[in-house]
């Protein structure tokens, strides 16, 4: 059976314009996140990373390019924690994606130290929406061989979008001689952001005219901190310390050391307690309950939300407005952020004629943004991958709430 001249002309056309307008080519982003953890701010993230991609509605460089997205858990369900075999594998995964040209995350310092050196090797970049520990960008604030050590290629492949512990060890120092205390006992769980933190905090003390009386690191194993307690409220010429500062996150048993100090100290009025954005989180004052967590001070490296600005508003009224909860802190805009800047890279690569799916572009457009206007405010990335900004919020748990404290 012949076909007609005009049904010809018709697929003729047909594939001139399917061989004019070729599929779009994947973009993908991933995250690797503590997902199985006990900390809502990663599942805060996630949602925040997603609402950004359809708010593009999936697709960037008018259309060019499809944006694809994949969550990956760094956290054990059992353990609820992040672990190094997940992080490693997470990484490995990404970097063996033809398709991935960002790794967002992770969550944890410690994990950040498992994961630059396989993408920085693969070329992939990374942009962390909550590693604080200075060491992992700047020389000076950790080991020795920190953070030459991370990028085994020589260049740097790593960003993040919140303010580093060599800022937030320096508040906490001077939130502790504003409360009107002299001495000082630090903890840390010996992990890489709990000992980071807490030794910029100690320098900044010493500097402060504060007084160390003593150190400890906590043995996550242990069953309660009685003993510990005991130590510590002899370490001042046999009196307790006017302050305890302390460096871990909420899983690092915080409650238990909590509930252990004020029944050997007493409540926080007393003997101060004050720890970082480790803390600061709904899972702590649940773990503690309101009455010992009364008067417990924490700083964080997020804008409060009375003063996020005004793309960071529109933002968080859509987010709670799509998931049908009202966000408790800023938290979900540095997933946000995160997402944003890397689609503003994308764009920016295109518009140069360049191609995103290059992953030496894409890190290269990432570490050239600068002034850029988003839901954190302006700001730029430094030669570090570090973010310009530097403001911190301290909070004070009043009537089981954090409120945040001006001094």
């Amino acid at each position: 059976m012949s076909r007609s001249p005009v049904l010809s002309f018709l697929l003729a056309v047909v594939f001139s314009l399917t061989a004019c307008s070729p599929s779009p080519q994947p973009l993908k982003l991933i995250a690797s996140l503590p997902l199985s953890g006990s900390s809502e701010s990663a599942r805060a993230v996630d949602n925040a990373i997603r609402l950004r991609l359809e708010e593009a509605g999936g697709m960037a460089c008018g259309g060019r390019y499809q944006l694809l997205y994949e969550a990956l858990d760094d956290a054990d369900p059992v353990e609820k924690k992040w672990t190094e075999a997940l992080e490693k594998a997470n990484a490995e995964k990404a970097a063996a994606d033809p398709t991935a040209v960002v790794y967002l995350g992770p969550v944890n310092s410690g994990a950040a130290k498992i994961s630059i050196p396989l993408l920085n090797q693969a070329g992939l970049a990374m942009i962390s929406m909550a590693n604080t520990y200075p060491g992992l960008t700047k020389p000076g604030l950790g080991e020795p061989d920190e953070p030459d050590k991370y990028y085994p290629t020589g260049v740097r492949n790593y960003l993040r979008v919140i303010t580093a512990d060599d800022v937030q060890g320096a508040v906490g120092a001077s939130l502790v001689k504003e409360l009107g205390a002299t001495t000082v006992y630090l903890l840390d769980d010996g992990d890489i952001y709990g000992r980071g933190v807490v030794d910029v905090f100690a320098r900044a003390a010493l500097n402060a005219g504060l007084t160390i009386v003593g150190r400890a690191r906590l043995d996550l194993q242990a069953p309660n901190y009685i003993k510990l307690m005991n130590a510590i409220a002899v370490s001042n010429n046999g009196q307790p310390p006017d302050a305890i500062y302390l460096g871990l996150i909420t899983d690092s048993n915080a409650a238990q050391i909590l509930r252990d100090k004020v029944a050997v100290l007493g409540d926080n009025l007393h003997v101060k307690f004050i720890g970082p954005d480790g803390i600061y989180n709904q899972a702590f004052l649940d773990a503690a309950g309101p009455t010992l967590a009364e008067g417990v001070f924490v700083s964080d490296p997020n804008l409060s939300l009375e003063s996020v600005p005004p793309l960071g508003q529109a933002f968080l009224q859509t987010y709670n407005a799509k998931y049908q909860i009202q966000v408790p802190s800023s938290t979900p805009l540095l997933g946000y952020e995160a997402a944003n800047v890397t689609l503003k890279a994308i764009e920016n690569i295109c518009a140069a004629g360049g191609d995103p799916t290059d992953r030496r572009a894409v890190r290269e457009a990432l570490f050239a943004i600068k002034n850029f206007q988003g839901a954190l405010g302006t700001w730029s990335f430094d030669a570090n991958g570090d973010t310009s900004l530097t403001k911190m919020t301290l909070y004070r748990v009043t009537n089981g709430r954090f409120v945040p404290y001006t001094k």
